[in-house]
């Protein structure tokens, strides 16, 4: 049999599973595979990112923070400067984690590498590539998370011991965003498209409550802004870090978790359209 004939006829092998050819149940080879693939290539690069919030909170933080004095939390208690950027930082450290690993490590593997076309014609199926995929863009925006998390109680930024939530907070943070930057990347079709990315992230950045409370906005921008979702990130974490909890943070973990399950729903169409259908 040539090889032409085998990969045709790899597809009517897939195992089947819970969701028939959509899932085979061995997302855990593609994550395998992501990790490997990433430690003998460019760890250096992943590892590099954890240095980035460190240095924006240290300049901002720690730096600009005696001059700010103290900001309003959540709950009107004055706190440092440094401990009301310090969890934006972290909300934001998890989605660029996620976000860069799910698109242009996409981007190359779906454009140039062809590298899913390979894995859709033996046993997986869509959504374990899509499981697989942003499992360990997950685990790249949960390692900056931690790695930042522990800067933070070395400078005593964590004011509360609700601060223990702020793991699963960020990682159910950088899950919602890789699940959607994984599907809106399949989209793309050059380098060029793949920069609306940056043109997107970087103004949520700034806008988002980063750096200034939301109230120095007009009215109307502000509801913009709370549609957002590195707002919503960010205001759970701030809430969690700074103790300001109260029930309208589930608000937060339901739109995140809404945007999760949409964009893995969204991940796995476009993949099945774009090498099975």
């Amino acid at each position: 049999m040539s090889v032409d004939e085998v990969r045709m006829s790899a597809p009517a092998r897939r195992r089947p599973g819970p969701l028939g050819a959509l899932y085979a149940g061995n997302a855990r080879a593609v994550l395998y595979r992501a990790f490997t693939a990433t430690k003998s290539t460019n760890w250096a690069v992943v590892l590099s990112g954890a240095f980035e919030p460190v240095f924006y909170l240290l300049s901002l933080g720690i730096g600009l923070g005696p001059l700010v004095g103290t900001v309003e939390a959540g709950d009107g208690r004055a706190i440092p400067y440094a401990a009301f950027i310090a969890p934006a930082l972290l909300a934001t450290e998890a989605m660029n984690g996620a976000v860069y690993d799910s698109t242009w490590n996409v981007f190359f593997k779906i454009r140039y590498a062809k590298l899913y076309e390979g894995m859709l014609a033996t046993s997986l199926g869509p959504l374990d590539v899509a499981i697989g995929e942003i499992s360990f863009a997950l685990l790249r925006g949960g390692m900056y998370a931690v790695a930042f998390m522990v800067v933070m109680q070395l400078i005593g930024l964590n004011l509360s011991w609700w601060a223990l939530l702020a793991l699963p907070a960020v990682l159910l943070v950088a899950l919602a965003f890789a699940s959607f930057g994984m599907g809106i990347t399949s989209y793309m079709k050059s380098f060029q498209q793949m920069d609306i990315i940056n043109f997107i992230m970087l103004p949520m950045f700034l806008l988002s409550g980063t750096f200034y409370p939301l109230s120095v906005y007009p009215q109307g921008v502000q509801l913009v802004i709370q549609a957002l979702p590195l707002w919503q990130s960010v205001d759970l974490v701030r809430s969690l870090t700074t103790g300001a909890v109260s029930a309208g943070i589930l608000w937060h973990v339901l739109y995140l978790a809404v945007m999760a399950a949409l964009g893995m729903m969204l991940t796995t169409r476009r993949l099945r359209a774009l090498f099975l259908d």
